[in-house]
């Protein structure tokens, strides 16, 4: 493998058939092995340090990350969700949403077409993880491997919330940068890593970050939707012959570690990666762990071949 690897590419946007216009950048060889990474709820592609996605790029992966709809640089989409249609859905209820799961799934495949990438490894993070499932699931031939990090199967007896983040994930959005900065601090100190702790001033820095890049409550709200009424996956994973991954915290508060589980025990044949005091996000002291263990299972996937 050469020692001299390819700039992160410039942000693009690719138009896609979907009707969303999805912001990108990529990095490392473009033969190398391609590997999409899916954010979580809120998250723009930032989210997935530069850091890391030039680790991975030096372990021969072709890395590709974007923001999600409704996220970052990313298309905004129409319809609204208030608190009583979540707080309805929270409870179990029906209630229709402007997009699904499934819906973020097929921008992935899109934007793997605009890139004419036939198939790629997956690997998704919280909602992230739900869509990579999602996509495993719907067209298993594009998918060469999976890892699901601090997700759920969408079953609602797992991968619970802490209940004491219900009203700060139901508060008034943010209308400065300063209340989002200081909002976005008190939320990551109760579900970041008690043993891998960012400083305060990293946390911040990365919400000033979000902020600038574009924040949508609206947005959040309907991708809140989406996971919301996501159907229970545990079934039809057990289908999967896919090379999977499941990472998950002892001490995830947003997406309880029953929820990492239930996925692995549900995929037949997955590696269940248990991390003790990793809360719900990827701390720089763990990035070679992360970068390992990807590799590791797009490895199997090389064998099955």
């Amino acid at each position: 493998m050469s020692n001299v690897h390819p700039a992160p590419s410039e942000e693009q946007m690719a138009a896609l058939p979907t009707g969303v216009d999805i912001c990108y950048q990529t990095f490392g060889d473009p033969e190398g092995d391609p590997l999409l990474l899916v954010m979580g709820l809120g998250g723009p592609m930032t989210w997935w340090s530069p850091e890391l996605c030039q680790r991975l790029a030096d372990n021969g992966f072709y890395v590709i990350r974007y923001d999600n709809r409704d996220t970052g640089h990313s298309s905004r989409v129409s319809g609204r969700i208030n608190r009583r249609m979540i707080v309805k859905s929270f409870a179990g209820l029906r209630a229709r949403t402007p997009y699904s799961m499934q819906d973020m799934a097929d921008d992935a495949f899109a934007l793997l077409d605009h890139l004419e990438l036939d198939a790629a490894h997956v690997v998704g993070i919280s909602m992230g993880g739900m869509i990579v499932q999602t996509m495993a699931l719907s067209q298993p031939k594009r998918v060469l491997s999976m890892t699901s990090i601090m997700s759920t199967t969408g079953r609602r007896t797992v991968g619970w919330q802490d209940p004491r983040l219900l009203p700060l994930l139901l508060a008034r959005r943010s209308q400065s940068r300063e209340h989002y900065v200081a909002t976005s601090a008190r939320l990551w100190k109760i579900i970041g890593s008690p043993l891998y702790p960012d400083t305060t001033e990293a946390v911040r820095e990365r919400a000033a970050e979000t902020w600038d890049r574009g924040v949508s409550a609206p947005g959040v709200a309907r991708q809140m939707g989406a996971i919301l009424t996501q159907p229970d996956r545990s079934r039809a994973l057990r289908s999967l012959r896919i090379p999977s991954l499941v990472i998950h915290g002892t001490h995830d508060k947003m997406v309880h570690v029953s929820g990492g589980r239930a996925t692995s025990q549900a995929i037949p044949g997955s590696e269940l990666l248990l991390i003790p005091g990793m809360g719900h996000d990827v701390p720089v002291a763990l990035h070679e762990t992360f970068v390992e263990a990807i590799r590791r299972n797009a490895d199997r996937a090389k064998s099955r071949r």
